[in-house]
């Protein structure tokens, strides 16, 4: 498997290895997984961005991974990590832009409705057509409605309250979404005039890349209980979305970055990398960036739900009847790329999760009444020729990864070198001919970009997720249509 890190893992259990504490490292790693994953290239590098994270000052218990980790800016994609909110033996506690991602609150939500799959597929093309039409997608994509600065301000205020008030979300819909939609402490003087300039055009639009509108089915079943109190039936179609903040997000990631990386030099924090600069918690540069994260992860909650109203809107004018009778109710929205103040095992502390998702076992508070009995949903995105799964918060989670569990397949291939390998409008052909999946996209590059081949096994991720005890499997989703940007 290689040399250097990958050498130092030591199987603990069944799914679970350890990098032990070395060198620099304030706590050792932590790493849930199997040997075939373990394998997929680039490990070796991901792996060692675990070490890097272990080493920031007032990390508590472990560098976590999860199963679908991979590469990524500074921190590894699919890792967890909780910093103290308190001066620790190893120092006061951190928050790191690279710990979140450029994408502030990408995130995915869920729609389900009483449509069959014979009802959807009967007008696929036209439904297709229509979502196409209505929800911008794409790189630079521009939404539908214009903002002016000030409303734009509002939007970073009340995230998906604004969407609410704006006749753009129901009611019903607001505790269905993490932190209802609306993270607290925003500092719109620190959203930069460019990051604004970058958000005004993009509200309600999907963007390129991995996000996507996806029509599904539900598959199968493993939980009946849980499936049937998230409202979800066998053979009926839900609608899923994967999308963040845009470039108003990226924009406020950029603008903080120097300014994190000055506090770094300044407090003496010794970096494995420059892209771990972090502040520590009880800075003004800290704050700062706390307060533009959470304006903009607010923008990504009311992104989300001007998709949901459009998508809602377009199933309306195709199946002649209104979206509530369509039974088109939120079933979960859950960021993936977040940082937030939690308590965990008696400790308060700032949770890093950076391509990971909370995963609140039953009869925690901050989850919907309807759900305590059961446990949060997470919903978990799989590549566009496979599947998607919809899972439930365990008891493990709690107990060993700050309420955290996967976030997707995670990639196995780069952009480029998927580029390099595959054609987009053959893999259009394909999908449509094997797996009776219609794929609409603003440009072949992104659909050979985003080949079902160029991720890992989203049923092994999902699968050893559950074998740790950290989510379990609800319900599997098979896709019908999707729209890449």
């Amino acid at each position: 498997m290689g040399s250097s890190v990958s050498e130092k893992l030591e199987e603990d259990k069944e799914n679970v290895y350890t990098i032990p504490k070395t060198g620099k490292m304030n706590v050792p790693g932590r790493i849930y997984s199997s040997p075939a994953l373990l394998t997929q290239t680039g490990m070796e590098n991901a792996l060692q961005q675990v070490v890097n994270v272990a080493s920031l000052p007032g990390i508590v218990d472990a560098s976590l991974a999860m199963p679908d980790i991979h590469w990524g800016y500074g921190f590894p994609i699919g890792g967890v990590a909780a910093f103290s909110t308190e001066e620790e033996e190893n120092g006061m506690g951190v928050i790191s832009p690279g710990g979140v991602g450029f994408d502030i609150n990408c995130g995915v939500r869920l729609l389900k409705t009483e449509l069959s799959e014979q009802d959807v597929r009967e007008r696929l093309p036209q439904l297709m057509d229509e979502l196409y039409k209505n929800v911008p997608a794409g790189l630079g994509s521009k939404g539908r409605i214009k903002l002016s600065n000030k409303e734009l301000e509002n939007v970073l205020n009340e995230g998906a309250k604004w969407a609410k008030d704006n006749g753009y979300l129901w009611d019903k819909d607001m505790p269905f979404l993490e932190e209802n939609g609306r993270m607290e402490n925003v500092q719109i003087e620190e959203v930069s005039e460019k990051a604004k300039k970058r958000g005004i055009p993009q509200l309600g639009s999907l963007g390129s890349g991995n996000h996507f509108l996806e029509i599904q089915k539900v598959d199968e079943i493993y939980d009946e209980n849980t499936a049937k109190i998230y409202g979800l039936e066998k053979d009926k179609v839900v609608v899923m979305m994967h999308c963040g903040s845009r470039g108003c997000g990226h924009q406020v990631c950029q603008d903080h970055l120097r300014p994190v990386i000055n506090a770094s030099i300044r407090e003496k924090i010794e970096l494995k990398d420059k892209q771990l600069a972090s502040a520590p918690l009880d800075s003004k540069e800290a704050e700062n960036y706390i307060g533009a994260m959470n304006a903009a992860a607010n923008y990504a909650w009311a992104n989300r739900s001007l998709i949901a109203h459009w998508t809602r809107e377009s199933f309306s004018n195709v199946f002649k009847q209104e979206a509530e009778t369509l039974g088109m109710d939120t079933v979960y929205d859950v960021s993936h790329n977040i940082a937030k103040f939690e308590r965990h095992n008696g400790k308060n502390v700032c949770v890093h999760r950076k391509g990971a998702t909370r995963a609140l076992a039953p009869n925690s508070v901050d989850i919907p009444q309807k759900y305590r009995d059961v446990g949060q949903p997470v919903l978990i995105p799989g590549d566009m020729g496979t599947c998607s799964y919809v899972l439930a918060g365990a008891e493990g989670a709690m107990k060993e990864t700050f309420g955290s569990t996967c976030h997707g397949a995670g990639r196995a291939l780069s952009r480029k070198a998927a580029s390099k390998k595959f054609k987009g409008k053959e893999l259009i052909e394909k999908l449509w001919k094997n797996n009776k999946v219609y794929v609409k996209a603003r440009s072949p590059k992104v659909v050979s970009e985003e080949a079902p081949e160029a991720y890992k096994d989203v049923t092994s991720i999902v699968d050893v997720c559950e074998k740790v005890g950290i989510s379990k499997k609800v319900a599997k989703l098979k896709p019908i249509g999707v729209i890449k940007g």
